[in-house]
């Protein structure tokens, strides 16, 4: 075998001993007895117990919810992505339960990435679980951001959980084919040679991409120790393979699905958002905030958001979305003909321009 030969082998070698870490389902202990809801957890198919939050309906007696909201949260984020749209929800008899995705909040192995095989049947075995106890409420899977991606994946996939509707609020869709070349490059090698590495975002960027306009919610989000502020290069890697499905798959999707977008989102790109959202089936519903920003449930005008969904569940009548957003436009362009005019940046003296 001549070196260059010798070379390429132990390469792949190395490369393959390096494969990208991935969760895999636990081992349910002897006598388990299949999923099923506790205080704070779900316990799901394997006997992983996965962090849960729910908000119920208010009243004396209590109210038996019409609807039922499955919710997903997004990257780094956990259940409580739904704290103020369900408590909203709950006050007009809408129930939410919402999970903490595999990798998040106070679900197994936090930090690292779960299969998307793995979390689809999380969430396939929640559903039934709701059904069960709600049998009379219709169902609605939602998903934020991550978790859109994940609930395009799980109603475009070959079983899809048993739901009446599809919330997606601003999905993850930026996946490979949408990533420049150094980004798609740079991933591929720390995945898989350094895939235990932190990234986090570096601080100019934290300070000129805002992922809402509500600050008091970012700041809570920053004291909150259930959240993660940086992800392994494997993490980022699932979940840009993860968006690649999610971009790929929507014209898969036979539930009645709602998809909301923000004309101020700078997390997930208008591109890859306006060519997912045209392979949806006709018939489904749009709507595009002038003031949305990329975390829809909880920016200042979220309570458009809240009342169109609730709207969309409940099929008010009268026109949707009652907040009057227009639907998504069907190119960037289109987009970006309904911005606001840039201000014009102040001419500075030679003198001033110098800081002189």
């Amino acid at each position: 075998m001549n070196r260059r030969a010798l070379i390429l082998t132990a390469s792949a070698a190395v490369l393959s001993a390096c494969a990208p870490l991935r969760q895999k389902p636990d081992l349910a202990a002897l006598g388990f007895r299949g999923p099923r809801i506790t205080d704070d957890a779900f316990i799901s198919f394997d006997g992983a117990k996965l962090g849960l939050m729910r908000w119920m309906p208010s009243g004396e007696p209590p109210r038996e919810p019409d609807w039922v909201v499955v919710g997903l949260h997004g990257m780094n984020d956990y259940s409580n992505a739904y704290h103020l749209a369900a408590e909203w929800w709950a006050s007009r008899g809408i129930a939410t339960y919402a999970l903490d995705v595999r990798g998040f909040g106070r679900s197994p192995e936090r930090g690292v990435w779960a299969p998307t095989e793995l979390v689809l049947d999380d969430v396939r075995a929640l559903v039934a679980v709701v059904r069960e106890r709600h049998p009379t409420a219709r169902v609605a899977l939602a998903g934020v951001s991550m978790g859109g991606g994940l609930a395009i994946a799980a109603m475009a996939s070959d079983h899809p959980p048993p739901v009446d509707k599809l919330l997606l609020f601003a999905p993850a869709v930026w996946g490979w084919s949408n990533q420049p070349l150094p980004n798609r490059m740079s991933l591929w090698f720390t995945a898989h040679v350094a895939g235990e590495w932190v990234v986090k975002p570096p601080d100019w960027l934290v300070r000129n991409v805002m992922a809402s306009d509500n600050i008091d919610e970012l700041r809570r989000m920053g004291r909150d120790p259930l959240m993660i502020w940086g992800a392994r290069s494997d993490t980022i890697y699932g979940l840009v393979g993860l968006m690649e499905r999610a971009w790929k798959s929507p014209g898969g999707i036979d539930a009645p699905t709602a998809w909301f977008y923000g004309a101020n989102d700078h997390i997930i790109p208008r591109e890859p958002t306006v060519e997912a959202v045209a392979r949806l089936k006709p018939g489904a519903r749009t709507a595009y905030y002038a003031k949305g920003y990329h975390l829809l449930l909880v920016d200042k005008q979220a309570a458009n958001v809240w009342g169109d969904a609730e709207a969309f569940l409940r099929d008010a009548p009268g026109p949707w979305p009652p907040s009057g957003a227009p639907p998504i436009p069907a190119t960037v362009a289109a987009m970006t003909a309904l911005d606001p005019p840039k201000p014009k940046k102040r001419k500075s003296s030679q003198r001033q321009s110098a800081g002189l």
